[in-house]
């Protein structure tokens, strides 16, 4: 189990779409699509489709409804056993986490951003988007999107490790969309959108790392409303979750899995080996200087790595 069985996540902070969206509105591309994503963007490249039709930045509407409710206040306890308090009780960690080491390592203040729980297709601020795409962020409405039967997809299809970690990894790098978003960096990947070094590539990485600095944190930040961490301490098979689930997701190993070859022109997300070593230096440093993927020579060595 990871989190504290006392640990409370705040009642009202993820909001659950019951159904689809209407209507997208265009604008601009989500950012950190998932398997399903990653898997749309190689097949577009491939065979010349439009990637951001494919990603649901079209303007069609659905029937579906739009209604929103929320996630009930939920326990540490219930945490350990249901997807959605799973999820609500991260983002409390993240948020704790990020309030506090944002404004003291960059001095810029953190601003929450909304968390929408959804399934099959959802509307957003960059357009309508489907359950394909997997988790993703808006930079235009702040917000993280989730369909949880991702986590099982990672399982099922990529051999992903089903433990906690693994999906609290997910819903951190949404959130490290969110921290370039507050540092202005999150355009740097539509300015470069695709290749071994590109600034798309770059930016999942640093993202990756962003949800290390967070794991750094995530055991010993206390939360207000409890005065305990929302996470017990991490043990060694927690971060291998974490890092199973970043390796699951490599650009090379999804298009190993769906075309039979790797083709790094078309990497938006980096490979396996790349992600689990960006999570890994933010876990080990703590450092969001650490994370300066742009500026790194190597992408396959990050500086202040342990290895």
């Amino acid at each position: 189990m990871t989190f504290n069985e006392g640990a409370r996540g705040e009642a009202g902070r993820v909001q659950v779409q019951g159904g689809g969206g209407g209507g997208g509105r265009g604008g601009k591309i989500a950012i950190g699509g998932g398997a399903g994503g990653i898997i749309v963007l190689i097949l577009a490249l491939l065979f010349g489709g439009d990637p951001g039709s494919l990603l649901g930045t079209s303007t069609e509407t659905s029937s579906s409804s739009t209604g929103l409710s929320s996630v009930d206040e939920c326990t540490g306890a219930q945490a350990n056993a249901d997807v959605n308090c799973r999820v609500t009780l991260t983002v409390g960690s993240l948020d704790d986490v990020w309030e506090q080491q944002l404004v003291k390592q960059t001095g810029t203040a953190y601003a929450r951003p909304e968390v929408i729980l959804f399934s099959g297709s959802v509307n957003t601020g960059c357009g309508q988007a489907s359950s394909d795409v997997g988790p993703f962020y808006c930079p235009a409405d702040q917000t993280a999107y989730f369909d949880t039967s991702f986590f099982q997809l990672l399982v099922d299809r990529f051999g992903s490790s089903a433990g906690p970690l693994a999906q609290e990894y997910v819903v951190a790098h949404e959130f490290g969309h969110h921290i370039q978003n507050q540092l202005g960096d999150i355009g740097r990947a539509q300015a470069d959108p695709q290749g071994e070094q590109s600034g798309a590539v770059r930016t999942e990485l640093q993202a990756d790392c962003y949800a290390g600095v967070w794991a750094h944190f995530a055991d010993t930040i206390p939360d207000e409303a409890t005065g305990q961490p929302f996470l017990k301490p991490l043990s060694e098979s927690d971060i291998r979750d974490a890092l199973s689930a970043a390796s699951s997701v490599g650009d090379d190993r999804i298009q190993k899995s769906t075309t039979g070859r790797v083709n790094p022109e078309g990497w938006t997300h980096g490979s396996s080996a790349q992600r689990q070593a960006w999570f890994k230096t933010g876990y080990q440093t703590g450092q969001i200087s650490s994370c300066d993927t742009y500026s790194a020579r190597d992408l396959n060595n990050p500086p202040n790595l342990t290895r």
